[in-house]
C-alpha cells in the first residue's frame, strides 16, 4: 500500500471521529438544555403536572387470545426409491389424492430383469436344497453342508422378496389423504434414489400453533375445546382442541401450544394467520393498574405513587399478567394509592406534581 493512500486513510479516520464527536456533543447539548428548561418550568410552577390512576381490586376474567399461524396436520415429500426413467405422471399439481393411490409409474425393465433372475435363484436354491436333504437321508453329505445349503435358500429367498419390492416401489403411491401441492417431475424425468417427485399436504385438519405465558399454560389442559378465528373469515368462526402443550418453556419464557382444527370446507390454508380464543368461565380478584403506569417497560416495574401531599416516590412492583392496556400487581402497592399513568418523563422522586385531568 503506497504512502498517499495510507494518508489519506488515516484522513477519513481522523473526520469520521470528528464527525462522532460533535454528533454526539450536540446531543448531550441538547439533553441538558431540556433537562434544564423542565427543570426551570418546575422550578417557577413549584409541580409538575401529570395524569394519575388508582390501583383496583376487581374481578378479572380468565379468558385470552394468542395469535399464531396454522400449519398442516400432514405433510409429507415423497422421493424416489430407484433409479430409472419417468414413463407416467398420473396427477397434477392442485389434485386431491387418497392413501395408496398411484401417482407416478418409473420404467421398470431393469427391475423386471432383476426379478426373474431372482426367481430362477431361489427356485435352484429350491431343487438344491431337496437334493441335499435326500443325499444326507444316505449320508451322502454333511449336516455342515446341507446347513449352508439351507442358509443359501434363505439368502435367494430374501433376493426375491427385495426385488419384488422394488418393483412394488416403481409405482409411487400416497401413504396419506392429501392434496398435491408441488410436482417436481414430468414424463422422461430420470430420478435416482432420493429424487424428489411430490409434495403432498393434507389440509382437512390444520394445526394452530401459538404461545402462553406461563401464567396462561396453568389455566390449560390437553383436550380443551378453544374457539378459532381469522382475519381472512371474519364472519366465520372455527372450533379446535389443544392437542400439544410443550412441557419446557423457550427462551422467551413462553410455551407452545398446538390447536388441532377440523377444517370443514377446507376454507383454511397452512400458513394463515388466526387467533385463539381461550375461553373461561372463572374470574379471579386482582389487583390491576394501567399499562401506562410503568416507567419504561412493564419489566422494570417502576411505578411513581402519590401520596397525601402530592409528592411522588418511585416504587418497585412485580408486574403479573397483561390484560389488554391493564396489568395485574403481585405486590408492591395496595388498594387505593395513586400512580401517575402520564407525565412521568418529568418526574423524579420527591417531586411535588399536580393532577391534571
Amino acid at each position: 500500500m503506497s504512502g498517499k493512500k495510507i494518508k489519506n486513510i488515516i484522513i477519513t479516520l481522523v473526520v469520521l471521529a470528528v464527525g462522532l464527536f460533535a454528533i454526539s456533543w450536540v446531543l448531550n447539548k441538547n439533553k441538558k438544555e431540556n433537562e434544564e428548561k423542565s427543570a426551570v418550568v418546575n422550578t417557577k410552577l413549584g409541580y409538575v403536572s401529570v395524569r394519575t390512576g388508582k390501583a383496583v381490586t376487581r374481578d378479572v376474567s380468565q379468558s385470552f387470545v394468542s395469535n399464531g399461524n396454522f400449519a398442516a396436520a400432514q405433510e409429507l415429500n415423497f422421493s424416489a426409491e430407484n433409479s430409472g426413467r419417468v414413463v407416467k405422471v398420473m396427477v397434477a399439481e392442485g389434485a386431491r389424492v387418497r392413501e395408496g393411490q398411484t401417482l407416478a409409474i418409473i420404467r421398470t425393465d431393469q427391475l423386471e430383469i432383476d426379478l426373474q433372475t431372482a426367481e430362477v435363484n431361489y427356485q435352484n436354491a429350491v431343487r438344491e436344497t431337496q437334493r441335499f436333504e435326500n443325499a444326507f437321508k444316505t449320508g451322502g453329505v454333511t449336516q455342515q453342508q446341507l446347513d449352508q445349503m439351507k442358509l443359501n435358500l434363505e439368502n435367494a429367498k430374501a433376493a426375491l422378496n427385495r426385488a419384488k419390492v422394488r418393483i412394488e416401489d416403481a409405482n409411487i403411491r400416497s401413504s396419506i389423504n392429501g392434496i398435491v401441492n408441488k410436482r417436481m417431475i414430468e414424463p422422461g424425468s430420470v430420478v435416482s434414489p432420493g429424487t424428489p417427485l411430490f409434495e403432498i399436504v393434507d389440509v382437512s385438519k390444520l394445526k394452530l400453533k401459538v404461545n402462553v405465558t406461563e401464567q396462561q399454560v396453568a389455566s390449560i389442559k390437553t383436550g380443551d375445546n378453544v374457539s378459532i378465528s381469522s382475519s381472512v373469515f371474519p364472519d366465520k368462526s372455527f372450533t379446535g382442541k389443544i392437542s400439544f402443550i410443550a412441557p419446557k418453556a423457550t427462551a422467551s419464557l413462553n410455551f407452545p401450544v398446538e390447536i388441532t382444527v377440523n377444517n370443514t370446507g377446507d376454507l383454511l390454508r397452512a400458513g394463515m394467520y388466526g387467533t385463539a380464543v381461550f375461553n373461561s368461565d372463572k374470574n379471579e380478584n386482582l389487583l390491576i393498574v394501567p399499562r401506562t403506569a410503568f416507567v419504561g417497560s412493564i419489566n422494570t416495574g417502576d411505578v411513581f405513587v402519590m401520596n397525601q401531599d402530592s409528592i411522588v416516590q418511585l416504587k418497585k412492583v412485580t408486574a403479573g399478567r397483561i390484560f389488554g392496556e391493564e396489568v395485574e400487581v403481585l405486590n408492591g402497592l395496595e388498594e387505593g394509592e395513586e400512580v401517575v399513568i402520564s407525565g412521568q418523563i418529568n418526574l423524579k422522586e420527591n417531586d411535588k406534581i399536580r393532577v391534571i385531568e
